[in-house]
């Protein structure tokens, strides 16, 4: 585990050095990063000395690519003509090395990315990989990891070879029986993983047999057949238990499991075998025409059918996420570890959903900083705002994720969000008191001048100041956008002048001390009972904006829950259509006919095992009337409840069967509560 976790440390950081791009002005970089492609090959993978090893050039390639990814893939004996179907592919005459000699050019696993021809917003990645059983390397576990890194990478999978499909051509192709044994499906496996197939066909591409140099004759029982269904017969499996049959039957029976989507091309010698060497310069009016017309159907298929790269849950894969996925199966397979395909999505969910809540943060600062102008008039003003642009961050997060499982990152930017209020708040009230104060002063200062001055040393003068202070109070008052701390602020400049108002209450004789105690309490009172009603308002105004956080968070959450649950329905029946088939016909009549005899009686009555007639279970007490018509079984009402009861009954336990065989109650109802736990 711990090698595992370290392994993931150069993806995230890789995949992270691209997060500046994800802020809210690089919009137009993207757009034009996203038009950027190679004007030739890259080797992506290389493979020095059996060890591979990532180009970093190569991935700034793929991390600039934000559209959809359509992968092509192909894969094949060495010295077969592969890098010439892949520049065909590209539109070009030249391009991946096309050798002449026994030796193979091709070393480790080369990228080529172009626009895709009949795909205007995706971008065409074709991958050509070095030729299988090169007698230099020696090295058939080399070949293998090859062999599934192609597979695990690609959205369609080349297979070319020489010639027909015969036994020879099966025992060339082990590979495909060596990829349960190089690939893992889920992070935590059962004993039993390796037989189920489903779990790799979420994942594996599409299956394309390219046969170069065929010369035999479409022909099977005396009938013409396609190249598809020559694969079909070719993939049929023997009757027996013994070795040699297992063994026969092996590839083939993985090639049925883990590729259902399969395609098959035949092509001819495309020249004389002394222009073979020169191919890339032959003009096209010197092939043969055949083969010419067979490698536009292949292009023509490839180009039209090959569908963007997914993940599992129907998740696209742009560059980046390309970038990612080879840097971790890389890795896993540098470490002594197997590519592990859930643990790749779920790396890369965890990269993506923190960008998405970086994204979402950057969003919300960039909002608010456009529309905020401090101090606030109230509270509230600051809160509506809040929720407006919180909503809004919420949705980028949303369109942003995958794969958040728990909601751990929904919750990390709830978090956030809740930080930034916070401290939005300080600076609103921050910068209310500041602006108070300074009023304060400004409109306060003439009366204690004249204070200083004298003004005030007579008979009445604390009446007379008392007063005065009105004057400049509703002038304070009168003045707009003051923000939160307006009595605030007020009230703590007239306790520190307090002890002018003292000294000229102590000068004028004319109060009594019981008259000054009143004054100075009735003052104090209505000052304190000002400060608690703000204070509760403003407690009560962030309760309500809490709530309102809540249940925002909830609706989204709700909504992507939604989609992902019909994803992942659609995901299920695709799997329990390989592996569950329909009742036959004599089941199904079985079925309505236990459920008709024993569901369509009415209640109180059961049917006689001898004669077939209704008996009673008990005597029921006399009715009459209406009630007394439908509950004798002699009524022709009684046979019509009766029937329609069995109708019901039979539709409901159908589907309840159905549903609960498909979403057991208890799952969903525990999944349910311990989400609303956690929000």
């Amino acid at each position: 585990m711990k090698r595992t976790s370290s392994s993931n440390l150069p993806v995230e950081a890789a995949f992270c050095s691209s997060l500046q791009d994800l802020s809210p002005g690089s919009e137009d970089t993207l757009d034009m990063a996203s038009e950027i492609h190679m004007p030739g090959p890259e080797c992506l993978i290389k493979n020095i000395n059996g060890r591979l090893l990532v180009n970093p050039e190569a991935l700034k390639i793929l991390s600039a690519i934000r559209q959809p990814v359509v992968v092509v893939a192909i894969v094949g004996l060495y010295r077969t003509g592969k890098s010439y179907l892949m520049n065909k592919l590209a539109g070009k005459k030249k391009g991946f090395s096309v050798g002449s000699t026994v030796q193979s050019h091709t070393k480790g696993i080369w990228m080529w990315c172009v626009p895709h021809p009949k795909k205007p917003d995706h971008t065409l990645v074709l991958l050509d990989t070095e030729g299988l059983g090169d007698v230099e390397k020696g090295d058939n576990q080399n070949d293998s990891w090859i062999f599934a890194l192609a597979v695990l990478l690609s959205s369609t999978f080349v297979y070319n070879s020489i010639g027909a499909i015969n036994q020879q051509a099966m025992d060339q192709l082990h590979y495909v029986t060596e990829l349960t044994r190089r690939i893992r499906a889920k992070s935590s496996p059962d004993k039993h993983e390796v037989l189920d197939s489903a779990n790799f066909v979420s994942f594996f591409p599409d299956f394309v047999w390219t046969l170069r140099d065929f010369s035999l004759e479409l022909v099977a029982d005396g009938q013409p057949i396609t190249a598809d269904e020559y694969l079909e017969y070719s993939l049929k499996l023997k009757q027996g238990n013994d070795k040699k049959t297992k063994n026969f039957n092996e590839p083939r029976l993985c090639i049925r499991k883990f590729f259902p989507e399969k395609k098959c091309f035949i092509f001819d010698r495309p020249a004389h075998r002394k222009y073979l060497i020169h191919l890339e310069q032959l003009q096209e009016e010197d092939l043969n025409p055949e083969f010419r017309e067979q490698v536009a159907d292949f292009c023509f298929y490839i180009l039209s059918h090959s569908k963007a790269k997914t993940l599992s849950g129907g998740i696209t894969v742009n560059g980046p996420r390309l970038e990612s996925l080879v840097l971790t199966y890389v890795n896993s397979i540098s470490s002594g570890d197997l590519p592990c395909m859930e643990s790749a999505v779920l790396a890369l969910a965890k990269i993506e959903n923190l960008a998405a809540v970086q994204k979402a943060i950057a969003h919300y600062d960039q909002q608010m900083g456009q529309k905020l102008k401090l101090p606030t008039e109230t509270l509230q003003e600051l809160l509506d705002l809040h929720r407006a642009t919180e909503k809004e961050a919420i949705e980028v997060f949303m369109k942003n994720s995958f794969k958040d499982v728990d909601q751990v990152f929904q919750k990390k930017l709830g978090d956030k969000l809740e930080a930034k209020l916070d401290d939005f708040c300080k600076q609103n009230m921050k910068a209310s008191s500041d602006y108070c104060m300074a009023l304060i002063q400004d409109i306060f200062h003439p009366l204690y001048e004249d204070v200083k001055q004298g003004t005030f040393f007579k008979p009445g003068a604390y009446y007379l100041f008392i007063k005065k202070m009105n004057e400049p109070k509703n002038k304070y008052h009168q003045v707009p956008r003051k923000g939160v701390q307006t009595g605030e602020t007020l009230r703590k400049y007239l306790d520190s002048k307090e002890d002018v108002a003292d000294a000229l209450l102590q000068i004028d004789q004319l109060l009594t001390e019981k008259e000054k105690e009143i004054e100075v309490e009735r003052m104090k009172s209505e000052a304190a009972n000002k400060i608690l009603e703000e204070m509760q308002k403003k407690n009560e105004q962030m309760m309500r904006e809490k709530e309102a956080s809540y249940q925002e968070h909830v609706k989204q959450l709700t909504e992507k829950m939604e989609k992902e649950r019909a994803q992942l329905t659609a995901d299920q029946e695709r799997v329990l259509a390989l592996q569950n088939p329909p009742l036959n016909s004599s089941e199904h009549d079985a079925f309505c006919f236990e459920t008709d005899r024993t569901e369509a009686w009415p209640r109180g009555a059961t049917p006689s095992p001898r004669s077939g007639v209704v008996a009673e279970r008990s005597s029921p007490r006399p009715r009459s009337g209406a009630l007394a018509e439908r509950s004798n079984p002699t009524s022709k009402e009684w046979w019509r409840r009766g029937r329609r009861r069995a109708k019901r009954s039979y539709s409901t336990s159908k589907v309840r069967r159905v549903a609960v065989r498909r979403y057991p109650l208890s799952k969903v109802r525990s999944s349910g509560c311990a989400l609303l736990e956690q929000l």
